[in-house]
């Protein structure tokens, strides 16, 4: 993430905390990161890996897309990277991502909230994704829904992926922002 994208989330960030009434201290403890960790990225420091802004958008209570919607570059982390799109007005909250995924990438992804459901549609290269029991194999002009408030997986092949991915949060918490 370039540097004022970095700035802007860490000012977005820390003002989320501060309007929940967490500390510094707290909202570290809750999404399991260090605390200079969390002082750096919101002094627009660090390399937040998607792993953390997730874990920090579910201590602040807000889906994904609402903690990274003012910043306008790429987010991700080895190999996957994500563009925000849309987000749905509606309830239940939904995003819009357009996902690109590097050759020979494995992302496991940490559960999200509780009754989260992700739809991914292929565009380009070949992809297998899902949660466990539940893994796909997909190539261009297929689609995938599948649990995300487990742990999942995205495997990429020989090519560059590209997908559009839609994120369904169905818990209560997220969808009252």
């Amino acid at each position: 993430m370039d540097p004022q994208s970095l700035q802007t989330l860490g000012r977005h960030i820390q003002g989320l905390r501060v309007s929940k009434g967490l500390s510094l201290s707290q909202l570290a403890a809750a999404a399991g990161i260090a605390k200079s960790n969390l002082s750096r990225l919101e002094q627009g420091a660090g390399n937040p890996t998607l792993d953390t802004i997730w874990r920090l958008s579910l201590q602040l209570g807000v889906p994904f897309g609402n903690l990274i919607a003012p910043v306008a570059a790429l987010v991700g982390d080895a190999g996957v990277q994500v563009r925000l799109l849309d987000q749905g007005k509606d309830r239940p909250a939904v995003d819009a991502y357009w996902m690109s995924v590097a050759p020979h990438t494995e992302r496991q992804a940490e559960a999200h909230a509780k009754g989260t459901v992700e739809m991914i549609c292929l565009i380009s290269g070949e992809l297998e994704v899902g949660s466990a029991g539940s893994i796909k194999r997909l190539k261009a002009g297929d689609s995938h829904q599948f649990a995300a408030d487990v742990p999942h997986l995205y495997r990429s092949g020989e090519h560059w992926v590209t997908a559009l991915l839609t994120i369904v949060y169905q818990q209560k918490e997220l969808c009252d922002e």
